[in-house]
């Protein structure tokens, strides 16, 4: 039988694209979502096992963990794809957009690795880790400076977990800058954001989609974090 892939924040954007990828090439998933979408009952009726998850919280990971454990005994591979992007603002207290940062994307991925090695390791094939960073990553933000760090303690994780897992588990992260707009944005911000890569496209999620695939099928790479942005350092 052939192990899930666990993709936590599966119900929009990235995460749903990829899941939908697995599902239709016949590969078993294990979808998370913090928020109810329709998109969720699509992949379910696909053959995703959808879970609901809460990350903001420790009590929400072990919960989520002890759930995961009555579902399999094997990973082929866990995607880090839920996430969050809280702003620093007036209104809103620095220390806990910080914590809530650092807990859904580093706190969440660390509690869930440690507690799925062997789940990983249980397989006749070499496994996987993706974290999903972000090219925010390499020049900070005055907007988003929680988020920021945050990613880059998840980058810096895909380092010490390639080092503890190798050569059993392939852990390696990946750093999207735009991908796709978000139907509510304007012109002037659309037209503003293609100018910072070279690329000056949208590409979609099917980019991430097959760079996704590109790390699960390559056995070679790992603790290495791949920039997917268009150019975006260069222009």
């Amino acid at each position: 039988m052939t192990a899930p892939i666990l993709i936590t924040g599966a119900g929009q954007r990235i995460g749903l694209a990829f899941a939908k990828a697995c599902l239709e090439q016949g590969q078993p998933v294990i979808a998370t979502y913090r928020t109810y979408r329709p998109a969720v009952d699509a992949l379910q009726k696909a053959g995703a096992d959808c879970v609901h998850a809460d990350f903001a919280t420790n009590e929400g990971i072990d919960a989520f963990i002890d759930t995961l454990m009555t579902k399999t005994d094997s990973l082929r591979a866990i995607i880090h794809n839920a996430s969050d992007w809280l702003p620093e603002r007036n209104d809103t207290d620095p220390g806990e957009v910080m914590q809530a940062m650092m807990q859904i994307h580093a706190m969440t991925p660390y509690r869930i690795n440690l507690a799925c090695r062997a789940l990983l390791e249980n397989s006749d094939q070499t496994t996987d880790i993706i974290h999903m960073t972000d090219y925010v990553v390499e020049k900070g933000s005055a907007k988003h400076i929680g988020y920021a760090a945050s990613k880059a303690a998840l980058a810096n994780l895909t380092l010490s977990f390639a080092r503890l897992l190798a050569p059993k588990v392939k852990v390696n992260s990946l750093a999207p800058s735009l991908i796709m707009f978000n139907s509510g944005d304007s012109e002037a911000y659309r037209e503003k954001t293609l100018k910072k890569s070279l690329m000056g496209i949208e590409p979609g999620v099917e980019v991430a989609v097959q760079t996704l695939q590109f790390l699960l099928d390559t056995p070679y790479i790992t603790g290495r974090n791949l920039p997917l942005d268009g150019g975006r350092h260069l222009a």
